[in-house]
């Protein structure tokens, strides 16, 4: 008998897009699938043969269905086994990739769908890593996927964080583990574009640090000179601000909401032998930025990189206001000549319509404005072409 024969069967409806499944969308909603007692049973992160309205299989797939998305597809083959080898074979094909890019072993490992591990976040700080099972398939097996993650990459310290409104949808806990070896006692150094930041992995937010902006990062630090005065809102823990300063900035104010990621700022800037060029400021973002219209200040770059404003489509409309909005107050505080950097990590916004909004502000806030450079996430951060969310992260920067 074979390995399938003994697993339930999914079948989705006739109207359901059968071929774009096949040809690699990994995800396959509540609405698409044939739904009775006996599939309503299935526990939650069980596995399943996903079949057309005609019983043909296409996938093996992980259920829950208490989640809007009821399965994800985990592999092409019906048979495959979700044994320690099959494990570390996705981590391994992710460690290549991430060898060849980066000469230190700080970065994204694993970016979900795109490395063929649905719902998966893992973030690698040297010897540690942080895991964000996010899909109830992946706390089901979290134990064989922490063995081969120690295997194939030999950390010793793996952290399993369980923040965020992913986990909530798929009804998991929020309670974090310490999964393997000691959870660090002080934030951990981090080495990125010349700067040192600081990952709180136990306490900070998501697992500790956002690696997806590095590219963003490096094209900011480059326009600046040895006595430029820039800006960093929304600077969590040091982002664009710590960049530009180690590019050759002269003086950088970070301003966040949080005053512990602030602190992390500074001690990033401590590290990094810049701590008498960066300032901090504490507050709410639009209030701060209204407040240096008001008091007349000006900057050679201003970078904004806010939090999701759009995290949904219901929301996408309140969203884009919001980023206009920013547009509109960080553009009066931009010298002539200088430049203005905005950012999207909402995958409800897409790239035109996030363009569009910044766009706007900038006109509205009275400044003529070239487009210069589009930035995306880090190739740390692969996209997964038939899932549009995969590409979450847009910068834009314009010279006004």
């Amino acid at each position: 008998m074979t390995q399938s024969a003994d697993r339930p069967r999914i079948r989705l409806k006739p109207k359901a897009n059968a071929r774009g499944l096949r040809h690699g969308f990994p995800w396959v909603y509540a609405n698409d699938i044939v739904t009775d007692r006996r599939t309503r049973k299935i526990p939650a992160g069980a596995l399943a043969v996903l079949e057309d309205d005609k019983r043909a299989p296409i996938a093996l797939v992980a259920v829950n269905p208490e989640s809007k998305i009821m399965c994800r597809v985990l592999d092409r083959d019906i048979e495959a086994q979700l044994d320690a080898a099959w494990f570390e074979s996705r981590l391994r094909h992710a460690v290549d990739l991430r060898e060849r890019l980066f000469a230190a072993p700080y970065y994204r490992l694993i970016h979900a769908e795109a490395d063929g591990l649905p719902g998966v976040i893992i973030d690698r700080f040297g010897e540690a890593c942080v895991i964000q099972p996010n899909a109830a398939w992946a706390e089901a097996h979290l134990d064989l996927l922490t063995e081969a993650l120690v295997k194939v990459t030999g950390v010793t310290t793996v952290l399993k964080n369980a923040s965020g409104r992913t986990r909530g949808l798929e009804g998991l806990d929020d309670v974090n583990q310490t999964l393997r070896g000691t959870a660090p006692d002080a934030p951990l150094p981090v080495p990125m574009n010349g700067a040192t930041y600081m990952a709180d992995l136990t306490g900070g937010q998501k697992t500790g640090l956002f690696y997806d902006q590095r590219p963003n990062h490096a094209f900011a630090a480059r326009l600046v000179h040895p006595d430029a005065q820039v800006l960093d809102v929304f600077s969590h823990v040091g982002g664009f601000g710590l960049a530009m300063l180690a590019g050759g900035a002269g003086q950088a104010l970070s301003v966040d909401g949080s005053a512990a990621a602030l602190d992390l700022a500074k001690k990033g800037a401590k590290a990094s032998n810049l701590a008498d060029k960066l300032q901090t400021r504490q507050g709410d973002a639009f209030d701060v930025l209204a407040q240096l219209g008001e008091e007349g200040a000006q900057f050679d770059v201003v970078v904004c990189d806010p939090p999701a404003f759009a995290p949904s489509k219901q929301a996408l409309d309140a969203g884009l206001r919001a980023y206009e909005r920013i547009a509109r107050l960080a553009a009066p505080l931009v010298k002539p000549g200088g430049y203005l950097g905005l950012c999207s990590c909402s995958h409800a916004a897409d790239l035109g319509r996030f363009r569009d909004a910044s766009s706007r502000g900038i006109g509205r806030a009275g400044r003529q404005a070239q487009l210069i450079h589009t930035g995306f996430a880090g190739p740390d951060h692969p996209q997964l072409p038939q899932l549009a969310e995969s590409g979450y992260l847009k910068a834009v920067f314009y010279r006004l």
